[in-house]
């Protein structure tokens, strides 16, 4: 019961239930009012962290983090630097040498010049032939880590030389509030826009914003993305237009318009089984099907895919197929020394065989703390957290990555 205080007229005070005392506040009106409370404290705690004009910034890299996401050894690093060559880094006074993103780039394209023709992929970019990789991370239930390895995979193809859209389609918009933009504040198109049924759409290009990672766009998210569940079975119902009944087609041909401008396209999908999760599924080449190790996450996930498969099946007959490279299950907030959690992996490996990622995404402090900050791990600083829980994390998180990685150049039949 909601308690106030009512004031009488010799000064004295009591405690009286405020519902029957005053007009009770509309339940929408207050959850409004709530939201709006917390877009305000949101936006109070970005323009702190990232003054003047609200923008997320990026710290600068280390010598041992640049030549371990280039693929070299430090010393080759420092010797290029100390002989004049590649970009000049920032060097400490204890002679500690860092380098910004941007510059980890110019130092990939002087390698893949300068370097030993043929000895390594310095900058991994798509070739004539290979086709855009689009990877969506899926799962319907809530908490699986869907958005945490969204944004960390998208940032580090970004950091080890690709160019990459993320497209964040979760009406609740968390990767696009990651990557310093607030929906509700900064009034940004979402790829509802490129989707839309009427007159009102427009081009993909319109909507996709750069992100303070150089080599990562975003398309954000915002509340309208709902409305393509609403549009879509009313577009199909409608006879006289075909659009509607090919909804599935509608990601694939946005992307097309932006086809030369990136190597891969990583999707936030919604934690629903609707429109948008299938449009998604049908422009993919990959699929990452995230899973915490707990026998009610694996139920969940049971009924998922007996869902997602019925659907897709249905949707066959009128052309919508899903034709993928490949697909893998991921374990995330993954605690090896718990024995339940650790049995659970081993059920899923004997299951699913080589569909499973031999890499787990560990449960860590340090993930969650960079969230309470709205970053991920590749944005906070080590100094920050003890050195071996951010050690840990990182380490996690790359070898995810890189396995990752390693199924996307397999497709363009990469050595």
């Amino acid at each position: 019961m909601l308690l106030g205080k009512k004031r009488y007229f010799d000064g004295s005070e009591m405690l009286v239930s405020t519902v029957d005392e005053q007009n009770a506040m509309d339940f929408d009106e207050e959850i409004i009012q709530q939201g709006e409370l917390i877009s305000d404290r949101l936006n109070m705690l970005r323009l702190e962290q990232y003054p003047p004009d609200a923008q997320k910034g990026l710290r600068l890299f280390s010598l041992a983090e640049v030549a371990d996401f280039i693929g070299v050894t430090q010393n080759h690093v420092k010797k290029l630097h100390l002989d004049g060559k590649g970009p000049v880094p920032t060097v400490s006074s204890s002679g500690r040498r860092s380098y910004t993103a941007e510059q980890m780039l110019e130092l990939r394209e002087y390698l893949d010049k300068h370097g030993r023709s043929g000895v390594k992929d310095y900058v991994p970019r798509r070739r004539e032939g290979d086709h855009l990789q689009v990877i969506s991370v899926v799962n319907f239930k809530g908490g699986s880590g869907k958005t945490t390895t969204t944004a960390h995979l998208a940032q580090y193809l970004a950091l080890t030389g690709h160019r990459v859209l993320a497209i964040d389609l979760d009406p609740q918009a968390s990767l696009t509030a990651l990557h310093g933009v607030q929906p509700e504040l900064d009034k940004n198109p979402s790829l509802f826009d490129a989707l839309r049924y009427d007159n009102e759409r427009c081009s993909i290009k319109e909507v996709i914003r750069t992100t303070n990672f150089p080599g990562l766009d975003i398309v954000p998210a915002n509340l309208e993305l709902q409305e393509y569940e609403y549009e879509t079975p009313l577009a199909a119902s409608d006879r006289s237009s075909p659009e509607g009944r090919l909804f599935f087609t509608r990601i694939s041909n946005a992307l097309k318009e932006v086809d030369d401008r990136y190597d891969i396209v990583v999707i936030d999908c919604p934690p629903q089984l609707g429109y948008l999760t299938l449009t998604a599924l049908t422009a993919s080449t990959g699929v990452l099907i995230t899973v915490h190790p707990q026998m009610l996450d694996i139920m969940s996930m049971s009924q998922f895919l007996l869902m997602l498969g019925g659907i897709l099946q249905s949707i066959k007959g009128v052309g919508a197929k899903v034709r993928l490279d490949w697909f893998r299950y991921l374990v995330t907030r993954y605690e090896a020394t718990d024995g339940p959690q650790a049995q659970m992996v081993g059920f899923m490996q004997a299951m699913f065989g080589k569909r499973m990622l031999n890499n787990q995404m560990v449960k860590s402090t340090a993930i969650s703390d960079a969230g309470i900050t709205k970053q991920t791990v590749y944005e906070v600083e080590r100094a920050l957290f003890v050195r071996s829980t951010y050690d840990r994390a990182i380490e996690s998180l790359n070898a995810v990555n890189g396995e990752i990685t390693s199924l996307i150049h397999s497709a363009w039949r990469r050595k």
